[in-house]
Order: C-alpha cells, then sequence, then structure tokens
C-alpha cells in the first residue's frame, strides 16, 4: 500500500512539473490578458500552450486588405492540411473589438466555412489590442470610424509560444510558411 502511495505521488509531481515548465521571457504565453471569442467565452493565450498559432490581426467590416488576409490563412490551412486541433489553432484578433462584437465575429468564421475547433477569432479592449500588436509587430491606425489602415502580417508561434514565423504582406508565395507550421507541429 506505501509503494502504491509513493507511486501516485510521484506521477503527480511528474505531471504537475510537465504543465508548470518554465515558459520562455519572448513566449506570447506570458501575455496575460483576457481575450473574448467568438463563443463569449474567455481565453488567455496560455489557454493554448503546447499548441503551434497561427495568427493575423483583422477586423470583420474590412472591405480590402482583411479579405485578402483571411483568404490567405485559409489557403495556408489547406496547405498544412488537417492537423489534430491539439497540435494547431489559427487565431483571427480583431483590431475593431467595439465592433467585432461575439456575434459578428461568430458568423465571420462560419461564413469563411471555418471550423471552430482549429480557428478561434478573439477581441479584446483597445488598450490590450494595441499592447498585443506592439508585440506582433503589426501597426494599425483607425483612419475612420469604419476604417483602419494595418500591417498584413501572419505571424507563427511554436508550441512553446516564441516567434517561429513571420510573413508580411499579401502575395501567394505561402511554401515558407507552410513549411514552418508543418516543421513546428512535428516538434
Amino acid at each position: 500500500m506505501k509503494n502504491i502511495t509513493l507511486i501516485l505521488l510521484a506521477l503527480m509531481i511528474l505531471s504537475c512539473s510537465k504543465k508548470n515548465e518554465e515558459i520562455s521571457p519572448d513566449s506570447i504565453y506570458n501575455v496575460q490578458t483576457t481575450w473574448e471569442k467568438q463563443d463569449g467565452e474567455n481565453i488567455t493565450f496560455s489557454d493554448l500552450k503546447g499548441k503551434v498559432l497561427v495568427t493575423a490581426m483583422i477586423f470583420t467590416s474590412c472591405k480590402t486588405a482583411c479579405p485578402k488576409l483571411t483568404a490567405e490563412m485559409r489557403t495556408i490551412a489547406q496547405k498544412v492540411g488537417k492537423a489534430d486541433p491539439k497540435d494547431i489553432q489559427y487565431v483571427l484578433i480583431s483590431i475593431d473589438p467595439e465592433n467585432d462584437t461575439p456575434k459578428v465575429m461568430k458568423r465571420y468564421l462560419y461564413v469563411n466555412r471555418f471550423d471552430e475547433k482549429e480557428w478561434t477569432f478573439i477581441r479584446g479592449n483597445e488598450e490590450d489590442t494595441r499592447e498585443l500588436a506592439n508585440i506582433m509587430a503589426v501597426k494599425y491606425k483607425q483612419i475612420s470610424p469604419i476604417e483602419f489602415s494595418h500591417s498584413n502580417i501572419i505571424t507563427v508561434y511554436s508550441k512553446k509560444g516564441t516567434l517561429a514565423f513571420q510573413k508580411e504582406g499579401l502575395d501567394s508565395d505561402y511554401e515558407a510558411i507552410v513549411n514552418e507550421i508543418k516543421k513546428q507541429i512535428q516538434l
């Protein structure tokens, strides 16, 4: 009986130590802000720990760059192929949290045929969104009540939350980012 207790205690300690692995100072998991998802639930980046994250900052009412950026994300996901949702998460981050409500974000995912097991759309308050944009090297500026000028960047984070790759601009050169995502999933 004593041996079983010791074995169980050892297993608990080992399982806890894995969950509490030290996070690199430059990990996205250090961002301690809370975000609202398309289903109204709250999430933090540390909730995604252990997944490869592929992110882009957009706003749903955009008629120019964001639809292209979203299409690029879709193409990249198709080229990566079906992956276990435990290994990868595609994350769209709103730069217009005032207008991109959970209902609007959910509709955006639906219209674009994004599976909510693999795709998450989040919004935060203005301050948290600006902080995250700075971390991700995304620049944006509101130029009218319904329009933003912004960077077009897709970012890949490793399972440890560190920057693995960034693709800037709207083009059809997907090979490097797709290869990096596949590599990160295997690590």
